[in-house]
């Protein structure tokens, strides 16, 4: 074999190894992840990269009046932060004024916007059986109860995965 061969095969098999190296560290380098989990087991069921101050909707029917409910929440480094709600009707447990928890005022479209902008460690939401939980992220629905069946506890929260962890749950790019 020529020089100038070996020489190039030499480069080659450089620059391959550069390029198999960085994809494993890419695959190992922590990024921040919304994992939602089993609350019972830690098995997760979906997994997907996030941004800080990337915003999702946790919406259901609610039990009493039947009418919807968009909660929607936001993405900080290693934790989330409960926004606010947004609804057509009262209903019970729903908020009726603004107190110290929160503010609720009518939105140009006639929707009341319950304001509260409250730091969690993780938010738990129950899959209901009547509610039809979905989970609005990346502009994608997604239903609850196709995750988990009814009656299971998830767990939404925050935290730092690598590619490698994504791959274990159900992941969303």
């Amino acid at each position: 074999m020529s020089r100038w061969r070996m020489e190039r095969a030499f480069s080659l098999l450089v620059l391959a190894s550069v390029l198999a190296s960085g994809g494993l560290f890419s695959a190992c380098t922590p990024a921040s992840v919304l994992e939602v989990s089993r609350q019972d087991t830690h098995e997760p069921v979906l997994c997907t990269s996030v941004q800080q101050g990337e915003e999702f909707i946790i919406s259901f029917t609610h039990s009493v009046n039947r009418r919807p409910v968009y909660d929607t929440l936001r993405v900080e480094t290693d934790h989330l932060v409960i926004v606010g709600s947004r609804f057509d009707a009262f209903g019970a447990g729903m908020p009726e004024t603004s107190t110290e928890d929160g503010a609720l005022t009518v939105g140009e479209d006639g929707w009341l916007l319950w304001t509260v902008n409250r730091p969690v460690p993780e938010v738990v939401v129950r899959v209901g059986r009547v509610a039809d939980h979905s989970l609005r992220i990346k502009e994608k629905d997604l239903r609850l109860a196709d995750l988990a069946p009814p009656g299971t506890a998830l767990r939404f929260q925050v935290r730092r995965a690598t590619l490698i962890d994504r791959m274990k749950g159900r992941y969303l790019p």
